[in-house]
């Protein structure tokens, strides 16, 4: 009985290893594949992370069980090796020193989600708003790139360009805005202590609400460097959205209409990053200029969108200085990692830090580079 026992749970455990294995082959594809016709596999790339620790696990199950068979979970990681390598980070965490030489430019992206509050008041959303602004004065960068920020001129809500300009000390700013009515706007901008000399905008494909890709040129010390910062298509998930997916997680029943919407939103939003992601692409493939580029791609390293964007043209920060998974989305997944800073190799890169603090839904990025001379 025993004996029978032992080979049916060995039969179940290959079966189950061959089965994530396949999974994550595939989803080693996800960065190849036209997500317009290979959705599915964009949605298994969103659980990459999962897939890599899923196999090392069969492999130290496998080194007490059945050494021979540690190949079936191996194999796969050592074919997807390119996959894992823009996934996690393998450099050593160092303490990032604030004290930098003048050559250096520090760059900070933040998708800060309109700030949280817009209503001047005293409540705890606002309590956040002023932590984020003094996060933000600490970091002391001279371009800061953020999205989803909102500003207004009714004095009923907060005018967060102006408190930016005369509290922060950025005197510079592109804000490509759309209008969200009384007398407020949001979107994507660019602020900068050094003078922008040139900028530009475009509206990238996608619903109600286009994104935009936004470039501000910058005289640093007598050269031009162009920086890009851009938000591709989202999720577009509602409240009922995430608790969808933790009844999932916590694996309770979940009505069919609700998994379907989840799974449609999924779709839609990969096939809509496809086209933006190629829109930028063939954008960025022009430039005149040392190129820096931050965005919340919404998406994850090993997708079509990351690897459309950055290309052979860019090297990704985090993988140059960071460490781990990089999480950069406080929700959903702990291996999320969805906003980027890219440079061309005309710089140097120096540092790189990920504050990881709960104000808004992303986690703020840091990078300190030097134009190589």
């Amino acid at each position: 009985m025993a004996a029978t026992y032992r080979r049916i749970t060995k039969i179940v455990f290959l079966i189950l290893n061959i089965l994530v294995s396949a999974a994550f082959l595939l989803a080693c594809l996800a960065s190849r594949l036209d997500p317009t016709k290979w959705w599915f596999v964009s949605l298994l790339g969103l659980g990459f992370g999962l897939l890599v620790v899923t196999l090392i696990a069969f492999i130290l199950f496998w080194l007490v069980v059945r050494p021979r068979y540690i190949l079936l979970a191996l194999v796969p990681l050592l074919v997807g090796y390119k996959s894992i390598s823009v996934f996690f980070g393998f450099h050593v965490a160092e303490k990032f020193n604030y004290q930098k030489d003048k050559s250096v430019l520090r760059v900070a992206h933040w998708n800060v989600a309109r700030f949280v509050e817009w209503k001047r008041n005293n409540n705890k959303g606002s309590q956040t708003r002023l932590k984020m602004m003094d996060q933000i004065k600490e970091q002391n960068a001279d371009v800061l790139c953020m999205q989803e920020f909102f500003t207004s001129t009714d004095t009923v809500y907060y005018n967060n360009i102006s408190h930016l300009i005369k509290e922060i000390g950025y005197p510079y700013f592109y804000f490509a805005w759309r209008d969200d009515g009384a007398e407020s706007w949001f979107g994507n901008a660019i602020f900068s202590r050094y003078p922008i000399v040139d900028s530009g905008k475009i509206n990238l494909p996608g619903d109600k609400y286009p994104e935009s890709l936004l470039h501000a040129d910058i005289a640093f010390h007598g050269d031009t460097i162009r920086v890009y910062t851009t938000h591709l298509a989202s999720l577009r998930f509602q409240k009922q959205d995430y608790e969808t997916i933790e009844d999932i997680k916590d694996k309770q029943k979940v009505e069919l209409q609700k998994s379907r919407g989840i799974f449609g939103k999924i779709r839609n939003a990969v096939i809509k990053r496809k086209e933006q992601a190629e829109i930028i692409r063939e954008v960025v493939s022009n430039d005149p200029y040392p190129t820096i580029l931050t965005g919340d791609f919404n998406d994850v390293p090993n997708s079509y969108a990351y690897a459309t964007v950055k290309d052979d043209r860019f090297k990704d920060v985090f993988l140059e200085h960071g460490f781990g998974v990089g999480r950069t989305f406080d929700a959903i997944s702990p291996t999320l990692r969805i906003d980027y800073i890219f440079t061309t190799p005309d710089f140097k890169i120096h540092q790189f830090n990920r504050i990881v603090k709960s104000l808004s839904d992303h986690y703020m990025l840091v990078a300190d580079v030097e134009l190589k001379r």
